[in-house]
Order: structure tokens, then C-alpha cells, then sequence
């Protein structure tokens, strides 16, 4: 495969710089590679479902990036000159878009979501869906793959599939509203509280009026609704400080019920109490990990590595649930709750730090929409008892420090390098005093330190994509990330090919 292929592929996505505008990044998503790699999608898909390109409909949508409309034309181009149906939905949500393959009456052969998540205007990229949910890292590379036989020589279809013109986003915002109605068994569930939103001019923006004010609620304050890709007010990414902080702001100025956040393309979401509090990271985990066990008594919850130790007390002492920590990546942590589920031990959700929520009963797809639409049937729900749903997790232990290190590897073939320094990590933590090595780890090193030794625990762990390991450390006394980072930087110092800069205060 042609390195300008390969570059594209990040993980389960392709990912490019659609745009100018960054010194230093290169545009290598164009119109021209999006048609090739819709080409592409055609012949894997027809080659999937064994159905000719004529007989396979696939719908197309973006959100709101500046470079969404210009790619969208590109992909539908490359679609029906391939001879496949094509139903435009134009700016759309990436659960809309898997949501279109399984929507009764709807239900195509697959679909294509022009998005890249929170990353900055410049950039863009396409996620693929069919009826199974999201392809897998090996089928993108399949795809690219056959993109280095196309390009330049992909025939035009003697018959080109026709376009159709579908605001599908209006269609799964009413499935999410149904769906509310009958979890609650009210036409209004929300009425009387009054909720905000923050969509950060991403492709969330419908929530406030296709979904909660239909039931009822009052979205007075609800800010960024409307699509900008150049996102001028904040990122829209729940894990970023500005615009958790600028939802925060929204809920205590409109002295709201609730607040709602959500990333450029809906697939993630973070939330804020009455009282201006943040739920996000460890708090929206124990939160949706709450109303699931309560559901399901003694169920599984996979979350990724990086989770703290108190929500792992919080699952299995509070609820009397089980907290399996797996790896870090939203695929990673989707498959391995499948793979539970089919070794027959019920696990309804599979939940990263990051906001990526999928549960059981939607299809495992990570929806930040119906993460927070299982939020709200419990508000609604606990309304009635008089209860609000911050109650849920008064008993979550939170750590008084936490703190990431991202240190950079020198060297091409970090993987090995990464490796290795993980290694000799682990056998050094061995011999030190206070230090217990976590016993069921399936991700890097993580280590329990205790009370005389910093009161918390680290985890140092490769990039699933990058050069370089991140070390997480949380310590539930002040000043105890400095004890474990001074810790960690004396024995990591001897490794040449390591970044430590952002330890340098320590």
C-alpha cells in the first residue's frame, strides 16, 4: 500500500488535514482521495453483502467542519458513479449515521460519517458503518488497500446510483424522544426542569429542540447550537478544560437543572450537576455504571485503564457490580464487553474516561445522545421520588491530585523501545517499598502506592498510535502525584530516548 494511504488510517477511522491553515500540516484528504476512498467503501461493501453496487444503498452525512460539504460531494460522487443509491443527510451525527443501518424502515446496507471528532478545524476524516456496527481497524486497511488499485482507474458504473435527500437527524432524534417517553412512561418527563446546553457549534446542536423540549424541558441558556466549523467559542470536547468550564458557567448563571456538553459529532458527551459541578471522566462512569447495575444487579462494567481507584470501589463496594478495566481506546473497550457478554457474564456497558458510552441495549454503539438521554429517564424517574440524580453517586471517592505525563519517544521503532522501558519498570516497581503492582492489568503497567509513598497509584502505558508513553498518576492526598512522579522521574531518567519535559517540575 502507498505510504499516502497508510497515513490516513488512524485506528478504525481515516483521519487526514482537509485544510490549510496549520504551518507544517499538508493537505492530504482532498475531494479528489475522499471520491477514491468512497470508491473504495463500494467495491468492500458489495464484496461484503454480495449484492451488486445497484442493489446497496448507503446514506452519507458530515457535522459541522468547514471542510464537511465540499468532502460530502466527493463521497456521494464516488458512491453513485459506483453505482450505489446514495441517501444524503447532510449534517448529522456519527450515531445518526450507524442509526441509519438499523432504523426500522430505514435500515441501509451501510453508511458514512465525515467527521474527526474534536481535532481542529483543519482536519477531517470518515467513519464507516454497516448493519454490525463500525468496521474494524483491518477493514479500514482493507479499504485503503483497494484504494491503491482504484486511484486514477475506477470505472464509472453504466448506470449511476440516484441521491436522495434525507434529514435523518430529525428521524433519531424522535426515536430518542420515543424512547424517553416509553422509559418513563410520561409525554413530558422533563417538564418543570430546565435544562442547558453547550454543543460547541458542533453537530449537537438539535438536542435542545428535537429532543428536550418536545419533553417538556425549558433549554433557556443553551449556547453554541449553531454548526461553525471553525468553532469560535471553545473546542467542542468534553474533556477540554474551556468548555467544561463554560457549561459549568451556563448551568449556575441560568441556575439550571442540568447541563449537557457534547463533542463536534455526538459520539461523546459530558454533563454538569445543579450545582455546577462536572460529571464527566470518572463521575459520568459511576454515574451510568449506577443506574446500570441498579437495573441489573452484580453486572459488569468494562471501562478503559486510566479509571481511578475509587470508582472501582465505588462499582464493586457501593453498587455490588464488578469493574473490569480493560485498555484504553473506545473499540478496544466496545469488543472486549462484546466478548464478555458472549462468554455468557452480563456486561451492559462499556464506558472510557474520555466520554465514549456505549451501552448494551443500543447496539454497543457509543452515542453520546443516548448516553445522555439514559441520564435524563433517571432524573425524570427520581424526580418523582423527590431525589435528584447527583444522590447517585455522593459515595464516589475522588482523588485529591491527578496529573498525565506525555512522554515523547526518540526513536522509529518506539513500540520496542516503549516496550521495554514498561518492562524494567515493572520489575523495578517489584523491589520498591509501598509499590503493589495491580494484579489484573491488561494495558501497560499500573501500580498501587501507598499511604507513606504518595497514597495513590500510576499507570504507564504505550499510545495506541503515537511515540510516546502517557503516565497517569492520582494521589488522594495533596502533594501526592510529586512523591510518585519524583519516584518514577529518578528511575526513568536512565532512559535516553525519553522525553521527560513535561516532568521537569518534579
Amino acid at each position: 500500500m502507498q505510504d499516502k494511504w497508510k497515513k490516513l488510517q488512524n485506528g478504525s477511522d481515516i483521519r487526514g488535514v482537509a485544510l490549510e491553515g496549520i504551518e507544517g500540516q499538508n493537505v492530504n484528504l482532498t475531494p479528489a482521495v475522499a471520491k477514491v476512498i468512497a470508491q473504495a467503501f463500494a467495491k468492500w461493501l458489495s464484496e461484503k453483502t454480495g449484492k451488486a453496487p445497484a442493489d446497496l444503498k448507503v446514506a452519507v452525512g458530515n457535522d459541522s467542519r468547514l471542510s464537511g460539504p465540499a468532502l460530502r460531494e466527493a463521497v456521494i460522487d464516488g458512491l453513485t458513479g459506483s453505482g450505489i443509491q446514495v441517501i444524503n443527510c447532510g449534517l448529522a451525527s456519527t450515531p445518526a449515521m450507524f442509526m441509519t443501518t438499523v432504523l426500522e424502515g430505514y435500515c441501509y446496507d451501510g453508511s458514512i460519517m465525515l467527521t474527526a471528532s474534536h481535532l481542529p478545524f483543519n482536519r477531517n476524516g470518515l467513519k464507516f458503518f454497516t448493519v454490525d456496527g463500525g468496521l474494524e481497524k483491518k477493514d479500514i486497511t482493507a479499504i485503503l488497500e483497494i484504494c491503491d488499485t482504484l486511484e486514477g482507474s475506477a470505472p464509472a458504473a453504466t448506470n449511476p446510483g440516484a441521491i436522495t435527500e434525507l434529514d435523518f437527524i430529525s428521524v433519531y432524534a424522535a426515536d430518542l424522544v420515543a424512547k424517553i417517553r416509553e422509559k418513563t412512561g410520561m409525554e413530558k418527563p422533563l417538564d418543570g426542569l430546565h435544562i442547558v446546553v453547550d454543543a460547541g457549534n458542533g453537530a449537537g446542536g438539535f438536542y435542545a429542540e428535537k429532543v428536550l423540549e418536545p419533553l417538556g424541558a425549558d433549554t433557556t441558556g443553551s449556547q453554541f447550537l449553531d454548526p461553525d466549523g471553525s468553532f469560535p467559542n471553545h473546542i467542542p470536547n468534553p474533556e477540554d478544560k474551556a468548555a467544561m468550564e463554560a457549561i459549568q458557567q451556563a448551568v449556575l448563571n441560568q441556575k439550571a437543572d442540568f447541563g449537557i456538553i457534547f463533542d463536534t459529532d455526538v459520539d461523546r458527551a459530558g454533563a454538569v450537576d445543579r450545582h455546577g459541578k462536572e460529571i464527566n471522566r470518572n463521575r459520568i462512569i459511576a454515574l451510568i455504571s449506577a443506574i446500570a447495575i441498579g437495573e441489573h444487579p452484580g453486572a459488569t462494567i468494562v471501562t478503559d485503564s486510566i479509571t481511578s481507584s475509587g470508582l472501582k470501589k465505588f462499582i464493586e463496594e457501593d453498587l455490588g457490580g464488578v469493574h473490569h478495566r480493560f485498555k484504553r481506546g473506545y473499540k478496544n473497550v466496545i469488543n472486549e464487553a462484546i466478548r464478555l457478554n458472549n462468554e455468557g457474564i452480563y456486561t451492559p456497558v462499556a464506558i472510557e474516561t474520555s466520554g465514549h458510552g456505549a451501552l448494551k441495549e443500543n447496539y454497543f454503539l457509543d452515542d453520546g445522545a443516548y448516553l445522555i438521554a439514559r441520564l435524563l429517564i433517571q432524573m425524570a424517574l427520581l424526580r418523582k421520588e423527590g431525589r435528584h440524580i447527583d444522590e447517585l453517586i455522593a459515595s464516589l471517592e475522588e482523588p485529591a491530585e491527578a496529573k498525565e505525563f506525555r512522554l515523547n519517544i526518540g526513536c522509529e521503532d518506539f513500540k520496542t523501545y516503549g516496550n521495554d522501558v514498561i518492562e524494567k519498570l515493572g520489575e523495578f516497581a517489584k523491589t520498591v517499598p509501598g509499590w503493589t503492582i495491580e494484579p489484573k492489568n491488561y494495558e501497560g503497567i499500573r501500580v498501587s502506592c501507598d499511604s507513606a509513598n504518595g497514597d495513590g497509584w500510576f499507570l504507564l502505558r504505550l499510545s495506541l498510535h503515537d511515540p510516546l508513553l502517557p503516565l497517569n498518576i492520582e494521589s488522594n492526598a495533596e502533594g501526592g502525584v510529586a512523591i510518585i512522579a519524583t519516584a518514577l522521574k529518578n528511575f526513568l531518567k536512565d532512559f535516553d530516548l525519553l522525553d521527560l519535559n513535561s516532568m521537569a517540575a518534579y
